[in-house]
């Protein structure tokens, strides 16, 4: 499967029809074969610490296993702490779960710590947020997913640095009333008044290991939650600068400002800190202007200002045309929409067939990256490809007339590609 970075770049809006190809052609440039049948499930699995296609930062092995390799290395999150990040590749389970177990072998010395977090996919293109299990290893995501990913991110000491030599994930199956349960905390969609900050700190590495470059376009939050793949997409923000009446959509690449567990975006019960604020109330705000904690940060530093995001200076001088910290328009996972039309975008290529099903004729294909119109979404033969399941089928309009559908497995967003019409509605 494509790495979570490749399938999450997204592709220019051209906003063309589908080529309808002749019959013999189609045939010939036939896109990957929609596989009907399920992968075989995966109930327990050991997390590989030694993958070439990890998404890693100054992590290095010992004889015992996975450790910092130079404990000079900093960010900014984790004040005196050296650090190194390591975001294993996605597995798939080959059916839905939402609930795991994930059990750590590791040496961690006093002074050092490490983090595990899991994250949970049911469609390509679209990730509940990142979750710590608790004391016991449990943690239940807010929804049921087929594939899975695991990071760790190490912190050391000034003479020690911690070591894991083993993670093992248990998949516990899920009960025919799990999606009922289903939380908020993937498919958010809020927007807050919030001030933002310009983070600067060129040359310096932020969270998810990248080096910050001059005119750089990310933001940073205060929790780890949602937290980007270095150079990834898969969690994104948009800003909008009423004094100057220009947006840019960012992705979230470090944590801060102040507070490293404060995800304020989401509902009270689901905070992993300060769940007595109101929800879109950063812990810092809180702080600054009434006094909440003493007035302090987690830390215990005296807040210096309000601040609820972070911008990097593309973003901050370049994107939004500000000259001073000031207050932004800040919408969390926004939804592509509008008028019109709706358009999808494919993230691999696939086939386009003549009935929702993969026993009916191709008559085209969508490649990956490009974006296409669409009519509306159907259930059709259920399909398992890439690590995924799904019912759900896109009506796409041809070039040379007539209709076709392809698998909303292929599809960025959810399952249906952010299409909500329902077709025959």
């Amino acid at each position: 499967m494509p790495s979570t970075t490749r399938r999450l770049i997204r592709g220019l809006c051209a906003l063309l029809v589908v080529g309808g190809l002749p019959p013999a052609a189609a045939a010939a440039a036939d896109g990957p074969a929609e596989r009907p049948a399920a992968a075989q499930p995966a109930d327990d699995w050991r997390v590989d610490l030694d993958a070439a296609a990890a998404d890693q930062h100054n992590t290095g092995h010992n004889a015992d296993g996975l450790t910092i390799v130079d404990r000079r290395a900093r960010t900014r999150s984790a004040p005196g702490k050296a650090y190194a990040v390591y975001t294993a590749p996605t597995q798939s389970l080959g059916r839905e779960a939402n609930v795991f177990t994930v059990s750590r072998q590791a040496q961690v010395p006093p002074g050092t710590r490490v983090v595990t977090e899991v994250r949970g996919s049911a469609h390509p293109g679209r990730w509940t947020q990142w979750s710590t299990p608790d004391a016991d290893g449990r943690l239940r995501l807010p929804e049921v997913v087929s594939v899975l990913q695991v990071r760790l991110t190490l912190f050391g000491g000034p003479t020690a640095s911690p070591v894991v030599s083993g993670v093992l994930v248990h998949a516990e199956p899920a009960r025919s009333d799990a999606r009922a349960e289903e939380g908020t905390t993937g498919t958010l969609s809020a927007t807050y008044r919030l001030l933002a900050t310009r983070e600067g700190l060129t040359g310096q590495t932020t969270a998810n290991g990248h080096v910050i470059q001059p005119r750089d376009h990310f933001v940073a939050l205060p929790s780890r939650r949602m937290l980007a793949s270095n150079g990834g997409t898969e969690y994104r923000v948009r800003l909008c600068y009423a004094r100057t009446g220009r947006c840019e959509t960012a992705p979230v690449w470090d944590v801060g400002p102040w507070n490293t567990r404060d995800d304020y975006w989401n509902p009270p019960t689901q905070r992993q800190m300060w769940n007595d604020l109101p929800q879109g109330t950063p812990e810092a705000q809180a702080a600054y202007q009434s006094g909440y904690n003493g007035g302090l940060d987690e830390f215990g530093r005296r807040l210096a200002n309000p601040a609820g995001i972070d911008l990097a200076d593309g973003t901050f001088w370049d994107g939004l045309g500000m000259t001073d910290n000031d207050w932004v328009d800040v919408t969390f996972q926004p939804t592509d929409g509008g008028t019109g039309q709706s358009t999808v975008t494919a993230w691999a290529e696939a086939n386009v067939r003549s009935c929702a099903s993969t026993a009916c004729g191709t008559v085209s294909t969508v490649s990956a990256n490009e974006t296409y119109p669409a009519n509306c979404w159907k259930t059709g033969q259920l399909v398992t490809a890439e690590g995924y399941t799904s019912d759900k089928w896109v009506e796409l309009p041809l070039r040379a007339g007539g209709v076709g559908y392809v698998s909303g497995i292929y599809l960025k967003g959810d399952a249906t590609g952010g299409v909500t019409r329902q077709c025959g509605t």
